[in-house]
């Protein structure tokens, strides 16, 4: 609808009409007006199935809704790295949304893995925020694409659940913007999403609903998003605040209090009503662009979006190792299918993402109709109860036996649904024991040992030496059990990679010392360091390195070529590398492309993530993959210019086949094209100033004319004493740390009116 028409509907409203929009009709509705022909509309759960409830309502996933498709979590889909199939998927979920009148879904979740401790990664993508804000650019484009609204979700930081209501993250102004606010930023700007969802936490003690650095001057102003913000279910704090601030909508439903709150605030002038009917065109702008682009003719595909989910499934699942090339199975093999995941698998997490599953495929259903394999060779054993996390004796002996009786056991083990969930965090990164004691029983009589995954996070892997192939499936959806069947089998080729680091264990991880933090406040003090940028940069082990993920088939890469040697920070620099399967079926890669910075003294990661491309690889195929690099892949964010800025300096661009595993680089030169201007003092250090340009004519200069030659040469002579005590390198090193102040002592007719002389030509 025409801004203008929305203008002329609002001038309509009464005062009490349009505070009453800024709130939610109930649960799931947005309020209509039916005399001004604004709709109420329904939001639903998402973000990888629907979770329309039509009762009965809750937003953690205890009510039932309706029978839907449950696609793999964020954790899997972001290990695809395939921007095509999460696209695919996003568009299947807009179908669904149309046939199930649901004007916006509630997702991509989007928030930065900073620890595998927190409850809620299983929905999360990634640790990077590259991959984070690409592959949710694909979701919301997909979804959007159908004429249906995304909120994605939790701007920001909410990066644990303990205390997710009243926590504070507390950090500085580079982190926020390099690692939490680039998760968002990418996403926003290229694919426009029609909503965006406010996290319940605070950011540096501000609530995020009334947080107007946030919702205003960075997602509106600088960013340029044109849609409504809603709170998360009960993240309101101070409702005239957050309106000011840019929240245009309370969910759900506030029973009229703050909607009174509004109107009493406009009458008594606390509130401009221009700020609300800015609000309210806003809001207005989505809910008509739902409305005038709704699909009567849209169809619930049941069984075809079964179907998609199992394809998305294949393309995420992450073969870890695979010693001795054991997968894919051989069918004329006995294997035996251990574990109670084989039959019940765990596909999703707990809370308000969770799907009524129309149904559920397991490893043992697959069996029955996947091709190459044959059912009569397969056998199954419980092999634990995790309900408890009891070792059942009985059933671990039934499983040592089928293994022993077996060629191959595979088993499948992972993370009950009571250990990761929305709400609260984990306390370790263990499987349940039973399930590890499990493992190790098996492995120890059959040396052909498989392990498939089932969890939405990291787990510490005890017995990572004892098998011989690990599958990482994730939390899967619905049709995980076809789709690692067809895995395990080679009817489909592994070509997922983690979007995430494996530690070896949790005391490794960079927030180990302060993730929860402490009096509501969790302070983020390893800054950028997040994930693999703390690991790379330490060259510390971890159990698999971020990028990880192996292939039935083997990729050589060559042909590094770099555009230009040298370049301004406006020019883009064009990348190039060839890949090749030089295996003997067809495969995917993912070509990965990192920055290191070299030199400089900014405090930066050994390596970021820059680009990343998926290609399909015929055996013998090679292709050639262009990426296409600008400023920002070279910027780090400076906190004196409050601005993206590249330094000069050399960079290295590096192809890898993860974090940790470089195999081609190549250097190029890159200047600044923008000169943060340094402002120098009585404390500034001799060894700043002559690191400036500038700096260092001007003070050589000045130290001519103010101490002579014979002087400066006597106070070398003297520094070094009788005995050598100080050498000409700790001279150096002393005048490098020395402030300028201290040359009045030091240096013979340095006067502090000279100093301020030189200050003065220092800082024009």
């Amino acid at each position: 609808m025409e801004q203008a028409k929305i203008k002329n509907i609002i001038s309509q409203m009464t005062l009490e009409e349009k505070a009453g929009l800024c709130s939610g009709l109930d649960f799931w509705h947005t309020k209509g007006i039916e005399r001004l022909g604004i709709p109420s509309e329904m939001v639903s759960d998402g973000p990888h199935g629907l979770r329309k409830q039509d009762q009965a309502a809750d937003h953690l996933g205890i009510n039932d809704s309706i029978q839907a498709v449950c696609f793999p979590a964020g954790c899997a889909t972001a290990s695809s790295f395939d921007r095509d199939l999460v696209r695919k998927l996003g568009e299947t979920l807009g179908e669904e949304c149309q046939a199930e009148n649901i004007s916006t879904i509630l997702g991509p979740a989007m928030n930065i893995k900073r620890s595998p401790l927190c409850g809620r990664n299983f929905e999360y993508y990634s640790e990077d925020p590259l991959v984070s804000t690409e592959i949710a650019g694909a979701l919301v484009h997909g979804v959007q694409s159908k004429h249906v609204g995304t909120s994605p979700k939790h701007f920001m930081a909410n990066n644990q659940e303990y205390h997710r209501m009243t926590s504070s993250s507390e950090m500085d102004e580079r982190t926020m913007r390099e690692i939490y606010l680039a998760s968002f930023e990418g996403m926003v700007k290229k694919e426009k999403p029609w909503t965006i969802m406010n996290s319940y936490n605070k950011l540096n003690g501000t609530y995020l609903c009334e947080n107007k650095e946030m919702l205003t001057d960075v997602l509106r102003k600088e960013w340029g998003f044109d849609g409504y913000v809603m709170t998360d279910w009960g993240a309101m704090n101070e409702r005239v605040e957050a309106l000011k601030a840019g929240c245009n909508l309370e969910m759900p439903s506030c029973g009229g209090t703050t909607d009174a709150e509004i109107v009493k605030a406009v009458q008594n002038g606390e509130l401009d009503e221009a700020v609300l009917d800015q609000r309210l065109e806003e809001f207005l702008n989505i809910i008509f662009r739902y409305e005038e682009n709704r699909d009567q003719k849209a169809v619930f595909q049941l069984e075809r979006d079964h179907g998609i989910a199992r394809q998305v499934e294949e393309e995420c699942i992450v073969l870890l190792k695979n010693e001795g090339d054991l997968l894919p199975l051989s069918p004329d093999k006995k294997a035996a299918f251990i574990g109670k995941y084989a039959k019940a698998p765990r596909y999703q997490g707990g809370g308000s993402s969770h799907i009524n599953s129309f149904k559920v495929e397991s490893a043992m259903d697959a069996v029955k109709f996947c091709e190459n394999v044959k059912e009569e060779n397969i056998v199954f054993a419980q092999g634990y109860d995790d309900a408890e996390d009891l070792t059942n004796e009985a059933l671990l002996e039934e499983a040592v036996e089928a293994a022993k009786n077996a060629e191959i056991a595979v088993i499948f083990a992972g993370l009950p649904d009571n250990f990761e969930s929305e709400g609260y965090d984990r306390k370790h990164m263990r499987m349940p024991d039973c399930q590890n004691r499990l493992i190790e029983a098996v492995a120890e009589i059959q040396s052909n040992t498989v392990v498939v995954l089932h969890n939405g996070s990291p787990v510490e892997m005890p017995w990572i030496g004892k098998v011989k192939a690990v599958l990482e499936a994730y939390l899967g959806g619905q049709a995980v059990g076809g789709a690692v069947v067809n895995v395990l089998y080679g009817n489909a080729n592994p070509s997922g990679h983690l979007a995430e680091t494996f530690p070896l264990r949790l005391q490794d991880t960079p927030c180990y010392l302060n993730y929860g933090g402490e009096h509501d406040k969790s302070v983020y003090s390893e800054g950028v360091f997040v994930g693999y940028r703390y690991y790379a940069s330490k060259d510390m082990e971890v159990l698999f390195p971020f990028g990880h993920g192996l292939s039935y088939t083997t990729f050589a890469y060559s042909n590094l070529s770099v555009g230009k040697e040298k370049m301004t920070e406006s020019e883009t620099l064009t990348v190039t590398v060839d890949v090749t399967n030089t295996g003997e079926i067809a495969g995917k890669e993912v070509a990965q492309l990192y920055v290191a910075p070299k030199g400089g003294t900014i405090i930066r990661p050994v390596r970021e993530l820059k680009a990343f491309e998926k290609i399909n690889l015929a055996p013998g195929e090679t292709k050639k993959v262009q990426f296409t690099l600008d400023r920002r892949a070279f910027a780090y964010w400076s906190t004196q210019i409050h601005d993206w800025h590249v330094g000069s300096g050399e960079y290295e661009i590096q192809i890898g086949r993860n974090a940790q595993d470089i195999v081609l680089s190549h250097s190029v030169a890159v200047e600044s094209e923008v000169h943060i201007p340094k402002v120098f003092d009585f404390n500034s250090t001799m060894g700043e100033i002559l690191a400036d340009p500038k700096g260092k004519a001007v003070l050589e200069q000045a130290m001519a004319s103010m101490a002579g030659a014979e002087e400066a040469q006597e106070m070398g002579e003297q520094a070094q004493g009788d005995g050598g005590a100080i050498n000409s390198e700790m001279m150096a090193a002393m005048m490098e740390g020395m402030p300028l102040r201290q040359l009045i002592s030091f240096v013979p007719g340095v006067t502090k009116d000279a100093l301020n002389q030189l200050l003065m030509a220092l800082n024009l």
